[in-house]
């Protein structure tokens, strides 16, 4: 066997494997090349898990008041004392006023370290239901678990992080739902319009360019002041993603129409079509498994407008209102300069938004670039 030979034995087999892949697996390959996506992706598993298990996380209840700790900056997380390492540990705060300005502070007491532990015990809370237990992530270690707030507290002494994690649950699961919503709409009528065409076409187009022509913003603000203050919040809620889904299934609309454009005249449809198919079982079994990756990249970059949607609304106070925890009502707090100039760790939902944002719209570039055909 010659040196040419056992060279291109490699290659070869190098070939054959990517031949014999799966779709999912190209996909995957493609996939994995975009650095910024995958990051993205870790990034929204590991904040998704945080939100479904927001009480274990959560090392306080969110709505617990703290009066002799209001506006508490974030405690600050130490490896050594005097010298030596002893582990994670945080320094217990003591809250002061000046006599003079009547002005609240806090000052780190140094003598004694408070060693942080993983799976302590705190607050009961009932884990899905199913039982009760007061197990959390991690806290503080020998009965002072007040003493770790990692992002600071709000004007009522409630752990800001706590209420971060169970914020995330909320303006996540709303834009999800309002996407799941928005795709019902928009996959129905995308594929009835651009596989009938004609007038049934022209009627659709034109409701979507109706729709889409009215400021998104005016628009939202305008249903959700409709709203009664006296509902409940888990019906505002409902409705709330409703709302954003109004808009939002126009542009997976216009995705699913081209796609069956561009299909509707191929030969596996016309074969379909000569066999007796039905028009139901034409679209449902043959083209719109054959986008289903577009469809998959087009809802995750519809998810970040859906979050936007209900932060926005949420901080100006037309969405959801307290006592629901979501990241726009958390963001209520951080309205007026005062309270940004005292207190700017009130603003850390304003930052998980922006990377929450950044990330469905780096795992959605990543996924349209995976599921494009012609790429490399």
């Amino acid at each position: 066997m010659t040196e040419q030979t056992l060279a291109a034995e490699p290659i070869n087999a190098k070939k054959e494997d990517l031949y014999s892949a799966k779709p999912w697996q190209l996909v995957w390959r493609r996939f994995s090349k975009h650095i910024l996506a995958v990051i993205s992706l870790w990034f929204l598993v590991i904040l998704a898990l945080s939100a479904i298990f927001a009480e274990f996380v959560a090392p306080y209840d969110p709505f617990k008041v703290e009066r002799l700790r209001t506006m508490a900056p974030p405690t600050g997380i130490h490896l050594f004392h005097d010298g030596q390492f002893v582990g994670p540990f945080v320094y217990a705060i003591e809250r002061t006023r000046d006599p003079e300005t009547t002005r609240v502070s806090y000052e780190p007491d140094t003598s004694e370290p408070l060693p942080l532990r993983l799976f302590v015990s705190g607050s009961d809370y009932s884990f899905f239901g199913l039982f009760k237990t007061d197990i959390h992530l991690f806290g503080v270690e020998g009965g002072r678990r007040d003493q770790i707030n990692l992002l600071g507290t709000d004007d009522l002494g409630r752990d800001v992080f706590s209420r971060l994690i169970h914020g995330a649950r909320v303006s996540l699961s709303a834009g999800l739902v309002g996407v799941a919503f928005a795709f019902v709409l928009g996959l129905t009528l995308g594929s009835i319009s651009g596989y009938f065409g004609g007038w049934i076409d022209g009627s659709i187009q034109r409701l979507m360019e109706l729709i889409r022509s009215i400021p998104t913003i005016p628009l939202w603000m305008g249903l959700a002041a409709a709203l009664p203050v006296v509902w409940d919040p888990l019906l505002v809620y409902v409705l709330i993603t409703f709302i954003l889904a109004l808009i939002g299934w126009t542009y997976l609309a216009r995705v699913v129409r081209g796609q069956f454009l561009a299909l509707r005249n191929e030969d596996y449809v016309l074969a379909a079509r000569l066999s007796g198919a039905s028009e139901y079982r034409i679209i449902t079994k043959h083209m719109l498994p054959s986008m289903t990756s577009y469809i998959i990249a087009a809802l995750t970059l519809a998810v970040p407008e859906m979050i936007l949607g209900e932060t926005a609304l949420s901080f100006l106070g037309l969405g959801l209102r307290p006592p629901v925890v979501s990241w726009g009502v958390l963001l209520q707090d951080a309205q007026n300069l005062r309270s940004i100039s005292l207190a700017p760790w009130l603003l850390a939902p304003g930052g998980a938004v922006v990377l929450t944002v950044l990330a469905f719209n780096f795992l959605g570039d990543g996924l349209r670039d995976a599921a494009d055909p012609y790429g490399q």
